[in-house]
C-alpha cells in the first residue's frame, strides 16, 4: 500500500475503563489552565442526590479549575413530570450550584426539556414548555465562549419529535450558527464542543454487539454533517454525556470523550463499572490531558 493511501485512513483509538489520557505524556508541563466537565448529575430530592452532588462540588472547588462545563441531564427530571416537580428541580439545581466557586457553563440534556412526554400532562401553550424552561432558567441552549486562546461551543443536541420522544440532532438553525461562528474563528484556534448526546460512541458495540447500530436517542443522527463543518479548523475535543460511561475515541485528530456521570447509575452506585465522577481537563498550549475523578461518593 502506498504511504499516501495509508495516511488517508483514520486512526481510531477507543479506550474504555480508562481513568486518564495524556497527549503530551509530560506531567511536568505546567498547565495553562484547567477545567471540569461534569455531566449527568440527575439532581433530585431523593436518593441522597443533593448530598452526592454537594460532595462532587466540594471536590471540584478543591481542584480549583478555571470554569466548569456541565454536560446535560442536570435534573431528574422535567420530561414527564408536572410543572411543579420540574420547577422545584430547576430551583434546586440553581440553589445547589451556587456552591461552585467558578463560572459554570451549562449544556442542556434531554431531562431538562419540560413536558414533552404525555404523562406530564403539560400544556403545550405554557411559556416554559419544552426547551423554554431551560432557556428561561439557565440561559441559551447553544452558545460559545472563549478562554485563553481556546474556543468552546456548547450545543443543543436534543430534538423534540412531537411524538412524546426525543432524538439526538443538531437542527438547521444551529448548523447556520456554527457556520457563522467558524467564519469569525481563526483556523488555528483550538476548539472544544460540548454536547449532551454523543456525536460518536462505541456504546452499542461494546454492550450489545459489534454489528448493532446506535439508536437515534443515543447518538446525534447528523453528527457527520456537523463534524464536517469543522474541516480546516482545529477541532480538538468533543465532550459528550448521556451514556453514563467513559470513552475516549480518537478519529482524525479529534477526541470524542464521553464523560461518565456525576450520578453514576442514577445515584444507586457504579454504572457498568464506572464510579460517580467527572472529567478534569488540563490544557497546555493547544494540547490537553484528562482524568476521570472519582470523588468518593458511597451509596448509603
Amino acid at each position: 500500500m502506498k504511504k499516501s493511501n495509508l495516511l488517508a485512513f483514520a486512526f481510531i483509538l477507543i479506550s474504555f475503563n480508562a481513568i486518564n489520557y495524556s497527549q503530551t505524556r509530560n506531567e511536568e508541563n505546567k498547565a495553562d489552565f484547567t477545567f471540569v466537565f461534569c455531566t449527568d448529575i440527575h439532581l433530585e430530592t431523593e436518593r441522597n442526590a443533593v448530598q452526592g452532588f454537594t460532595q462532587a462540588i466540594d471536590t471540584i472547588n478543591k481542584l480549583q479549575p478555571k470554569f466548569v462545563i456541565t454536560g446535560g441531564d442536570l435534573i431528574m427530571d422535567a420530561l414527564g413530570q408536572t410543572y411543579e416537580r420540574a420547577d422545584s428541580l430547576y430551583n434546586l439545581y440553581q440553589e445547589v450550584t451556587k456552591k461552585i466557586q467558578m463560572p459554570v457553563h451549562n449544556t442542556m440534556g434531554n431531562h431538562e426539556i419540560y413536558g414533552i412526554y404525555k404523562k406530564s400532562g403539560a400544556d403545550t401553550t405554557n411559556p416554559e414548555y419544552g426547551e423554554k424552561m431551560f432557556e428561561k432558567r439557565l440561559g441559551k441552549s447553544y452558545y460559545s465562549f472563549d478562554y485563553d486562546g481556546w474556543k468552546f461551543m456548547v450545543l443543543n443536541s436534543i430534538e423534540d419529535t412531537k411524538k412524546s420522544k426525543y432524538i439526538g440532532l443538531i437542527d438547521n438553525k444551529q448548523i447556520d450558527w456554527i457556520k457563522e461562528e467558524l467564519a469569525k474563528t481563526d483556523s488555528k484556534t483550538p476548539i472544544v464542543i460540548s454536547t449532551h448526546i454523543p456525536f460518536i460512541t462505541a456504546f452499542a458495540q461494546k454492550y450489545t454487539g459489534s454489528t448493532v447500530a446506535n439508536d437515534s436517542s443515543l447518538v446525534v443522527v447528523n453528527s457527520k454533517e456537523v463534524i464536517d463543518l469543522f474541516k480546516g479548523y482545529n477541532l480538538k475535543l468533543v465532550l459528550q454525556g448521556h451514556l453514563h460511561t467513559v470513552e475516549d475515541i480518537y478519529i482524525d485528530g479529534i477526541h470524542f470523550i464521553t464523560g461518565g456521570a456525576v450520578s453514576a447509575a442514577w445515584w444507586t452506585g457504579p454504572n457498568m463499572g464506572f464510579e460517580e465522577g467527572f472529567m478534569f481537563i488540563t490544557v497546555k498550549g493547544d494540547e490537553f490531558d484528562w482524568r476521570y475523578v472519582d470523588y468518593g461518593w458511597q451509596v448509603e
